[in-house]
């Protein structure tokens, strides 16, 4: 098999260690040594030098969480060129796995050009989806503790939840500052909501209308607090993003522009595939790489599944989203995009709005236009033949046993 590079290194990423394999190739033979160094500052610098004074042009190594990247950020200063490879596509063969093994597959694979790199984003981009990706994280967080709000009611026997919409909302929140705070007279509490919300103050008096203990007080006082505290958090990253958002600010406003995606989904999707798509060839490979398209796996002529990858979560569940938040938009191409797919199932449905999505951003990010839908898909453009199949198979299915006669139709 032809050597493609001569002078190369593969790296076993750990914790506290890396076990670094050079491949060397003289006078037609390959020569290999290895060196296994900490991971603290100073013995990556060593590393560094060690590969430069071997010669190497390039060096692989594992996405192994987070480990990575500290090393990357070292060797990436020189003029060594770096590949991350995903540890699904560089496996050796079962039984030999060791760390000098893993260490030397990889400079093996890497002289033949065999390993594939994965996207590494660059230093404002990376940025971004750091903070971009906490936000989400505190979102999360944020969830929880309004369950655990929702529990304590629930255990103090007040059903306020099923009357408004919003609990720790601006109503539901003064009745229940007032609740914390020693009042317990129902028609007091209710007389606290705004003049916004439907229901009405009898329904409010009976659902405010509880057992509240000292212990109910205290944990709502905690939750609330909480937050509290992670909504600051939020707001603090918002005015971080927003401080270093000028070099995306163009791209934010074009995908804001597609049905569905909000402020927060435009920073998202940036942060999480940038904006130079030159990295992939086609819409196809972004999809592919997101996670959004069928996989491939057959066997004796039969498919077994089409299953979607694991791909990029983060971006995966925002496009999910933003995809619901498509079709319940009036007049959006995508909201009729789903009807359309819906017979063949909700979720597959939803994934191939998500999947539109991501294809429109592709578009727009690599030639800097704004989104212009499409002409939606209508039932008229189907032929006769086929909505007639469709119909018949779906009676089928719940029993009935039809025949089709053609009845002329008079024209308007």
């Amino acid at each position: 098999m032809q050597v493609l590079h001569e002078r190369c290194a593969g790296l076993d990423v750990h914790k506290k260690t890396v076990v670094a394999c050079v491949r060397v190739v003289e006078a037609g033979r390959a020569k290999s040594e290895v060196r296994t160094f900490d991971t603290t500052t100073s013995a990556l610098m060593a590393l560094a030098e060690w590969l430069a004074e071997c010669g190497c042009t390039h060096a692989a190594m594992e996405a192994t969480g987070v480990y990575w990247k500290p090393i990357w950020h070292v060797l990436s200063d020189g003029d060594l060129e770096l590949l991350l490879a995903n540890a699904a596509h560089v496996k050796n063969v079962p039984g030999r796995k060791t760390d000098v093994a893993d260490a030397t597959w990889l400079a093996e694979l890497l002289a033949h050009g065999l390993i594939r790199g994965s996207f590494v984003p660059p230093p404002e981009v990376a940025e971004l989806r750091a903070l971009m990706r906490t936000r989400k994280q505190l979102t999360r967080e944020k969830s929880s503790h309004v369950e655990r709000f929702h529990k304590t009611l629930v255990v103090a026997n007040v059903k306020l939840d099923s009357v408004i919409s919003n609990v720790v909302g601006k109503s539901g929140r003064a009745m229940l500052e007032a609740m914390i705070a020693g009042e317990t007279e129902p028609q007091r509490l209710a007389a606290l909501a705004q003049p916004g919300i439907r229901a009405s103050a009898a329904t409010l008096g009976e659902a405010l209308r509880g057992r509240v203990q000292r212990r109910h007080r205290f944990l709502l006082r905690l939750h609330l607090d909480q937050i509290d505290q992670i909504d600051r958090a939020i707001a603090s990253i918002d005015g971080e993003v927003e401080a270093n958002l000028a070099p995306f600010r163009t791209a934010v406003e074009q995908l804001c522009s597609i049905d569905g995606v909000s402020r927060i989904g435009a920073e998202v999707i940036i942060s999480e595939i940038g904006t130079d798509m030159s990295r992939f060839p086609t819409a196809g490979h972004l999809l592919s790489w997101a996670g959004m398209v069928p996989r491939n796996d057959q066997s004796a002529g039969k498919r077994r599944s089409t299953r979607l990858r694991y791909g990029a979560p983060w971006l995966k569940t925002l496009l999910v989203q933003c995809a619901w938040a498509a079709v319940r938009k009036k007049e959006s191409p995508l909201k009729d995009r789903f009807q359309h797919l819906k017979h063949r199932g909700t979720k597959k449905a939803i994934c191939a709005t998500a999947a539109d999505i991501l294809t429109a951003a592709y578009h727009m990010l690599k030639n800097g236009t704004f989104y212009e839908p499409r002409r939606p898909v209508s039932a008229d453009r189907t032929s006769k033949e086929v909505q007639a199949k469709a119909l018949i198979k779906r009676l089928a299915r719940l029993g009935y046993a039809t025949k089709l006669e053609l009845v002329p139709v008079p024209t308007p």
